[in-house]
């Protein structure tokens, strides 16, 4: 028996639903927005009940794309039935990256529909063959109406689905335009829900609003499985992968890519190429060994100090807190005697990359010291710990990880908290346990 359809009134500003029009809309505050839906249902048959120790894991083995940086930051390869969300800004090449993820796909032996929403097939075309990345397997549609895309889904069965891009996805039956946060939620609910019982994966491709946000409706981001974020600067050409939420992975990786004339590349080895610009006997630097996911990542630190500041010193602080920077500043002051805390402060973390581990502590603590006597850190050295607010450099962990990595690019001195205990030296590497921010000051800095 199908159930009796209903009268809606949804707000095409926000997708705020409600039984009766009213001329303002209580989740946004906009007047005039909200309009009538018919929406109605049918009884669906109930999913069957099992143990859950007898269902098969078979189902949900990883699709791998054979792109390291990419398989790595979604958890070892995309996950039958899943639904991510790869956002970034205009031009920083998520097309570009879809079409490479769907090419690495084919040539594992799967078959993959790409949805092309904002270009037609013979720009796809154009930009699959630039790249190298023309299939047989490889499927396209130029298809924006997410019913017709489901029953095409449905039909051919392909491991998984690109689409390009969320924003595209419109239902006619629908009065909101296109991009509204009414159509981009029912047009993902809708192939997710296809997506999902035909265990095909989704990939999205989504905007960046002026804010930096995602745009569409929150519900989006909690809707979806994993929430990628592709960063670059247009002026470089390396591009940074990181996972926001990740259902099936941490949310800590980092993947690392070049954009060439052959479309993306991977970095293997991405502390080389964030060191490889480092000015060495220059004040104001320090080199962290970071833990980013499943590797270690060295960064270069750099801090400038500017004034005595008239007023209220300024904080401007990039790839970490600025509330860390402040008590950094604030604990050199008072426990280490560095009157700094009148100056300007700015503090960059160089190659776009952001340290949140307490574990960079020490190197930022150096780096501003460094510049305040005006006296550079030794070019050989690494530091790690975490400051505490009594000036104590604590513990991390996988600290042998660190100091490993420090001495493949050739660092011959480390810095480490003396609450770590005994650690092995690889060849070569000098280890020196601080227990305060001052022996650390000494051991650094002289």
């Amino acid at each position: 028996m199908s159930a009796e359809r209903e009268r809606l009134f949804v707000c095409r500003q926000c997708g705020h639903e409600t039984l009766r029009w009213l001329g303002r809309c209580p989740a946004c505050g906009e007047w005039n927005t909200i309009e009538e839906r018919i929406g109605g249902g049918s009884a669906a048959a109930a999913a069957a009940l099992e143990p859950l120790a007898s269902v098969s894991l078979e189902a949900g083995r990883r699709l791998a794309s054979s792109i390291g940086e990419f398989d790595r930051v979604v958890g070892g390869g995309l996950v039958p039935g899943s639904m991510v969300l790869l956002g970034g800004e205009p031009g920083v090449g998520k097309s570009t990256l879809m079409l490479q993820i769907a090419a690495g796909l084919c040539a594992a032996g799967h078959q993959v529909v790409y949805a092309a929403g904002e270009e037609s097939l013979p720009q796809v075309r154009d930009r699959a063959e630039r790249l190298g990345c023309l299939h047989p397997r490889l499927l396209a549609v130029a298809e924006t109406n997410p019913d017709r895309l489901s029953a095409q889904l449905d039909r051919v069965r392909p491991a998984a689905v690109m689409i390009d891009s969320v924003q595209s996805l419109r239902d006619p039956d629908l009065t909101f335009p296109p991009g509204s946060l009414v159509q981009v939620r029912e047009g993902a609910i809708r192939i997710q829900r296809s997506g999902r019982a035909s265990g095909v994966a989704v990939v999205l491709a989504g905007h960046i609003n002026k804010e930096g946000a995602l745009a569409g409706p929150k519900a989006l981001e909690h809707l979806v499985d994993a929430v990628l974020t592709f960063e670059g600067e247009r002026w470089s050409s390396y591009r940074l992968l990181r996972a926001g939420k990740n259902r099936f992975g941490s949310t800590q990786e980092l993947g690392v890519f070049r954009m060439g004339e052959r479309g993306l590349e991977e970095v293997a080895n991405p502390s080389q190429v964030l060191l490889a610009e480092r000015t060495a006997g220059v004040s104001g630097s320090a080199v962290v060994a970071a833990i980013e996911g499943t590797r270690p990542l060295l960064c270069e630190v750099q801090a400038l100090l500017s004034g005595p500041a008239y007023g209220t010193p300024r904080r401007t602080a990039a790839g970490v807190d600025t509330a860390r920077l402040a008590l950094i500043l604030a604990v050199l002051e008072r426990r280490c005697g560095l009157r700094c805390g009148a100056f300007d402060a700015y503090v960059k973390v160089a190659g776009g990359v952001r340290l949140d581990e307490p574990a960079a502590d020490l190197g930022l603590a150096m780096a501003i010291a460094s510049v305040f006597r005006d006296r550079p850190l030794d070019a050989g050295t690494v530091v790690v710990g975490e400051v505490g607010l009594s000036g104590e450099v604590r513990g991390v962990h996988r600290v042998q990880e660190r100091i490993r990595e420090a001495a493949r690019l050739g660092f011959q001195r480390c810095l480490l908290p003396k609450a770590v205990g005994a650690v092995a030296a690889p060849t070569g590497m000098e280890i020196v346990p601080v227990a305060s921010v001052a022996q650390a000051l000494s051991a650094g800095l002289g």
